[in-house]
């Protein structure tokens, strides 16, 4: 067995990781034919090895050779990839217009990026995508599902699934008619290994002042909606998206309403209730709220996901703004107050959660005075509170957690873009003189790995 620094320059050396340039390759480098290298690693040292290169240069190390194209795109590796990326280190921010006719766009951005300068981050071209009408749903493994109004059919929708990174979209769902009042989410099924989106259809009688619901899941890549069983509580806030957690979908609900029209000034804090629908088996359960909130907040509570834990977020006799955490999706027990903070401390009128990173060490909230919509950064750490005026009062602007992946699992397909001009660059290069140059991150990445290689060849000779 090698060094580690042999095993270094094996794996930016010629032949590395399984990988032979083909002869048309080779022609272009070198006068007269050299012999074909042998691989000096084993295939499923090959896939361990890229399995820990961020997805970004991934999409590029496929255009290499066709035996890690072949590897790349395999789903199994897919999985293991999105497995082993980075959690929590990217956002989808999606910026939309307050008109009519106002189009939505997409920033992808790094958590790092967004916090140390949001403003430069939301105005600039790079990483900006338009969706012009279209809206963002949810994020999950990487897969963006978007939701397309019908022109002249203001209740209709069809859904698809969009991956940022590669510009693969898939197939349109077929067209789902809502009533008025309807409610979306979107989220991954394990069992079945699909992604689905579900329909809350909220029908008011305003002559007697009764309500019913009517739920449909569609499954991508199936040919159809299905009918469910009913929401088991009146959904409170019916225009915001069920969120998506260990595989079901959460709302907040009201239980024992009286009717479909009410006071929000008449319900009790024991009427409030999260209803959580399992992917898998399409069925209901709820989540009480946490047990520290003694009355009810001035306004209604708002639900959100970031970094795989789900928070509830309100306000507290209109003077302080509260954020709950679960840290153990389903034990109620597990709720921990995260944050109280003076609105008059923030100067503000109104917050609402934008972003929380991991362990609430920074807080990225909306903030609304008047006709002012701006962002706030809160370290708890230090009380330290920072306002950045970006958005006007015609734009506002929602978050979703990103986690870069490599494709469309189990989903064919429409629609392709690729970075023509890299794709050139790539086939005049030497692939193995291109590997010695890749960034720092992949370079790093394969650092990290030597002392993994090691053992693997070690028990390999064993």
């Amino acid at each position: 067995m090698g060094s580690s620094s042999e095993i270094r320059r094996n794996i930016a050396g010629q032949g590395v990781l399984g990988c032979n340039p083909t002869s048309e390759d080779m022609a272009a480098q070198h006068p007269t034919p050299p012999q074909t290298p042998q691989p000096l690693l084993f295939g499923e040292l090959v896939m361990e090895i890229l399995s820990w290169i961020p997805a970004k240069p991934l999409t590029r190390l496929k255009l290499v050779c066709k035996s890690w194209n072949s590897i790349i795109s395999n789903p199994h590796f897919v999985k293991l990839h999105l497995q082993r990326s980075p959690k929590n280190a990217n956002l989808l921010v999606m910026l939309r217009e307050i008109s009519p006719e106002g189009e939505v766009s997409v920033v992808l951005s790094s958590v790092e990026s967004f916090i140390r300068n949001p403003s430069s981050t939301l105005t600039a071209q790079d990483g900006c995508h338009s969706l012009g009408r279209g809206w963002v749903l949810g994020s999950c493994n990487g897969l963006v599902c978007i939701w397309d109004g019908i022109e002249d059919y203001p209740n209709d929708f069809e859904f698809h699934l969009w991956n940022p990174l590669t510009g693969f979209s898939s197939v349109k769902s077929p067209r789902l008619h809502v009533n008025k009042y309807a409610s979306f989410g979107f989220g991954y099924d394990e069992s079945s290994d699909g992604y689905k989106v579900a329909a809350v259809n909220l029908d008011i009688n305003y002559t007697d002042n009764s309500w019913e619901t009517t739920v449909e899941v569609y499954r991508f890549g199936s040919s159809s909606w299905r009918n469910i069983d009913s929401f088991p509580a009146f959904p409170l806030a019916i225009e915001e998206d069920g969120m998506y957690i260990g595989g079901t979908l959460n709302w907040l609900g009201l239980q024992n309403t009286q009717g479909g029209v009410y006071d929000w000034g008449a319900v009790t804090l024991d009427m409030l209730v999260i209803v959580s629908l399992e992917l898998k088996s399409e069925t209901y359960k709820q989540i009480q709220l946490p047990n520290g909130i003694d009355e009810l907040p001035s306004h209604k509570p708002s639900l959100n996901v970031w970094g795989n834990c789900l928070y509830l977020s309100h306000d507290y006799k209109k003077t302080h703004f509260i954020v709950w955490q679960m840290k153990e999706f389903g034990d109620e027990i597990s709720w921990t107050q995260m944050l109280k903070i003076s609105l008059q401390h923030i100067n503000v009128e109104l917050l609402f959660p934008l972003f929380i990173c991991e362990n609430g060490d920074i807080f990225v909230l909306g903030a609304s005075n008047g006709d002012i919509s701006k962002i706030v950064l809160y370290d708890p750490r230090v009380n330290n509170v920072e306002h950045i005026n970006i958005l006007d009062k015609n734009h506002f602007a929602i978050t979703n957690d990103y986690v870069e992946s490599l494709g469309l699992e189990n989903v064919t397909p429409m629609i392709a873009k690729i970075d023509q001009k890299s794709a050139i660059e790539l086939d005049c290069l030497n692939p193995m003189a291109w590997l010695q140059g890749m960034d720092s991150v992949v370079q790093e990445s394969l650092d990290h790995l030597v002392v993994q290689v090691e053992n693997i060849f070690v028990s390999y000779e064993k």
